[in-house]
């Protein structure tokens, strides 16, 4: 499929091996977190990578030396829960970050998005924010979870997932055309149980070993 401009596709190594073993039905669940928490550093590396920093002056040993620091504070937003798998590797890299929490489920009979929980930090206005989940299927989380973020007062919103689809993109770009996305894959569609194929299974399921 042709991307649209927002759509970014991580084809780096460091992506694209670890999500071979999230694919595999035989990765057990230590190995599968692995993975997860690998592609999540990943994708936290290219979804920042054009965010704007502030010159900053620091003492070395020998002398004054320029460096840099974030113009606007970063908040990461789980989509629980399988969004908590990607968290790990993230804060590897960003320690202190905030983190909110936004829960989302999904009827099985209508594939409908069902908000259940929302814990949300006061400072999402002067912030960038990274909305992670593994899987974009049909789209109706990530939508959902956004449309709480700007409602909260978000202006400047980020999507980062493992596996998407051409469902789940165009549902998403058509919602939110504003918010740039980042995916390691796009697969070929969803079945009639709205479960992206090949995908990876349950993602919540596999890493939580439930």
């Amino acid at each position: 499929m042709n991307l649209p401009p927002q759509v970014t596709l991580v084809t780096h190594p460091l992506a694209q091996v670890p999500l071979s073993a999230l694919r595999a039905e035989d990765t057990d669940t230590v190995r599968f977190r692995d993975a997860l928490n690998r592609i999540g550093t990943v994708l936290l590396v290219e979804a920042t990578r054009d965010l704007p920093t502030a010159p900053v002056e620091v003492r070395t040993p020998l002398a004054m030396a320029v460096g840099a620091r974030w113009q606007q504070p970063l908040v990461l937003v789980p989509v629980l829960r399988a969004g908590l798998g990607l968290l790990d590797g993230m804060r590897q890299l960003l320690p202190d970050v905030t983190v909110a929490h936004v829960g989302i489920a999904r009827n099985e009979d209508t594939a409908q998005p069902e908000p259940y929980y929302a814990k949300l930090p006061a400072c999402l206005k002067q912030s960038v924010v990274l909305v992670v989940d593994p899987m974009l299927a049909t789209g109706g989380s990530a939508i959902e979870t956004i449309r709480q973020i700007k409602a909260a007062g978000a202006s400047e919103v980020r999507f980062a997932c493992v596996v998407s689809c051409p469902e789940g993109l165009d549902a998403l770009t058509t919602a939110h055309p504003d918010v740039p996305i980042f995916t390691t894959a796009i697969d070929e569609g969803l079945n009639e149980h709205f479960y992206i194929v090949p995908g990876l299974g349950d993602a919540g399921d596999r890493y939580f070993a439930t």
